[in-house]
């Protein structure tokens, strides 16, 4: 599971700012930058066919 502060750095490296965003909220911020579905922490992710995910195992966690 990732920490907000390396989920910051992602964002940084893509020109987002991450301001004060709570993870889901920037996770959902960088997914959509990547042209994803912006479906993390949604009960999407037993659908979403996203395999490659880099949020993929934190949803799954959510969902158990």
């Amino acid at each position: 599971m990732m920490i907000i502060k390396d989920i910051q750095n992602i964002a940084l490296t893509m020109n987002l700012e991450p301001g004060k965003l709570n993870k889901t909220d920037l996770i959902r911020l960088i997914q959509k930058e990547e042209g994803n579905n912006e479906c993390y922490a949604t009960p999407e992710v037993s659908s979403c066919g996203q395999e490659d995910c880099l949020w993929r195992s934190d949803c799954l966690l959510m969902f158990k």
